[in-house]
């Protein structure tokens, strides 16, 4: 006996969300357990260098799963065709119309739409990542020549899109009207207080994440140092120059420090500006 896995992130034109590959983690696991040979099949555009549908010819198995997801389509009917001597069952799976010949197809159905069945993806492990916050800075064209921000952003989120966190991208910018965005600092800074760490080119996004007592890999996006320079030396924070974004040890180095780095930003005093305008009257 030996199983195929697959689900709709095994398709090339599907899609893996973290509740497919969590669904299909969670039937490998069972299946493991049980001591049974499997495999799984991931869609070429979201594991390029896995076992892919035309790489698990039908004869090297007896069995086919499909995990998760609606139950319906083309791409589903496929894989009745391609592995009809194989005994196919679908579980966890949404089941729009019954009579569908996607649904029809499989031996057997095990759905999560009965009103009593739990989620596959709950019985999947998983282990607990960093938040990272992302604050990137727009183009500042006060700085003319000198602002390097399209090379600093690609090496950053090049550099980002390689470790083994979860991204947020943040937005300092405040809307009343917009969701996606908050209304109000106190909102903001909130936020920036559930990230284990920030990442950021931005004068704000160093100083309000050190205000939410998050430590902050920041990055100036000047050549020569900048406003965010100027400020990680008034606090007493680190700040990488621009020609540094590139260094991807560095970038791990500086994560890596943040990750158990004490935060207590200095506050600053406001008397001399109070007494200076006092002293105008």
């Amino acid at each position: 006996m030996r199983v195929l896995l697959t689900g709709w992130a095994s398709f090339l034109h599907g899609e893996a969300t973290a509740g497919d590959v969590l669904s299909l983690r969670a039937a490998g696991d069972a299946l493991a357990r049980a001591g049974i040979g499997h495999d799984v099949a991931w869609s070429p555009g979201f594991r390029p260098g896995a076992r892919h549908l035309p790489d698990a010819p039908p004869s090297d198995y007896t069995h086919v799963v499909f995990a998760c997801g609606p139950v319906h389509g083309p791409q589903v009917r496929s894989l009745h065709e391609r592995y009809a001597a194989c005994r196919r069952t679908a579980v966890g799976v949404s089941v729009p119309d019954p009579d569908d010949p996607a649904v029809t197809g499989f031996h057997r159905v095990l759905p999560r739409d009965d009103g009593g069945t739990a989620d596959l993806s709950l019985a999947a492990s998983v282990a607990k990542k960093p938040v990272l916050g992302v604050v990137l800075a727009p183009h500042q064209p006060e700085y003319g020549g000198a602002g390097r921000h399209d090379a600093v952003h690609t090496a950053l989120t090049g550099w980002l899109a390689g470790l083994d966190c979860a991204r947020v991208p943040l937005d300092t910018r405040l809307a009343h009207d917009d969701w996606e965005r908050c209304a109000t600092p106190d909102q903001f800074v909130s936020l920036l207080s559930t990230m284990d760490v920030v990442v950021t080119t931005r004068l704000h996004g160093l100083v309000l994440g050190l205000k939410a007592g998050v430590p902050v890999v920041a990055v100036d996006p000047v050549a020569g140092g900048g406003k965010v320079t100027a400020q990680g030396a008034a606090l007493g924070w680190p700040v990488l120059a621009a020609e540094d974004a590139g260094d991807r040890a560095l970038l791990d180095a500086r994560l890596a420090w943040c990750r158990s780095a004490a935060v207590d930003p200095p506050v600053p005093s406001l008397a001399g500006f109070v007494e200076a305008l006092v002293g105008e009257r």
